[in-house]
């Protein structure tokens, strides 16, 4: 009775397991081709305005990547991943580094790239357990494996919050500046991306003196990274 109930158990857990893999594959291999409407966080999101009984926003337009200025992907690159298009979904080197000041108690700094941003946009929920992190990975490695480059930050600049309530490219270029994603002048490009650490916090309509001193690095440094690699915008 004992090895029945055990072999139930492994078939159960084996099938459950095959599903999950199967499905996450699929899942990925079909938004390589289709728009990303909606993520995990913009449903949390709603539930937290709804429970905090406030008006549920909500600002999201799906823009393919050759319609988002060129200098918003200079300033995302140069401000969150600087080795986007070497690395092959991580940076074992800043990985390194924060976990050597974490060790030393120094405060813990993200070193998640691009690419594991966009896997936990998409496919998570944020928090920073163990499950969610070791599931980020995963995730990171498929989109990695089965997406280009340019499709990677194509769905980062249209998933990722950029505001209260908005997210991509399109939608923070419209409710700040009025303006479409393409319109975006490098000023403004590099302002959103200083807000990217907490774009719920720093606002890139009304920017504190921390977020143009932050501009200011960023537009600096875009211009360095022009010099040295003129291919971002082939991606």
């Amino acid at each position: 009775m004992t090895n029945k109930l055990f072999k139930r158990i492994f078939i159960g857990s084996r099938n459950v397991f095959l599903f999950l893999l199967l499905s996450s594959i699929m899942a990925v291999f079909i938004l390589k081709y289709v728009p990303v409407y909606y993520t995990p966080l913009m449903v949390i999101r709603v539930f937290e305005q709804l429970k905090e009984k406030k008006k549920v926003k909500i600002q999201h337009k799906w823009m393919p990547v050759s319609k988002i200025a060129q200098p918003l992907i200079q300033a995302v690159v140069t401000s969150e991943d600087n080795l986007f298009l070497e690395h092959n979904g991580f940076d074992l080197e800043q990985i390194e580094k924060a976990f050597n000041e974490a060790e030393a108690g120094k405060r813990v700094r993200g070193a998640s790239t691009i690419s594991q941003q966009t896997a936990k946009n998409v496919f998570l929920w944020p928090g920073k357990t163990y499950v969610r992190k070791g599931l980020e990975v995963y995730f990171t490695v498929l989109i990695e494996l089965f997406w280009s480059k340019k499709r990677i930050m194509e769905v980062y600049l249209n998933s990722i919050e950029m505001g209260d309530g908005i997210y991509g490219a399109e939608a923070v270029a419209e409710a700040h500046f009025q303006k479409h994603a393409y319109e975006l002048t490098k000023g403004e490009a590099a302002l959103i991306a200083a807000t990217l650490p907490n774009p719920r916090k720093f606002n890139s309509a009304r920017p504190s003196d921390y977020m143009l001193r932050r501009q200011s690095q960023i537009m600096s440094l875009m211009d360095k990274l022009l010099k040295i690699d003129m291919g971002y915008g082939q991606l």
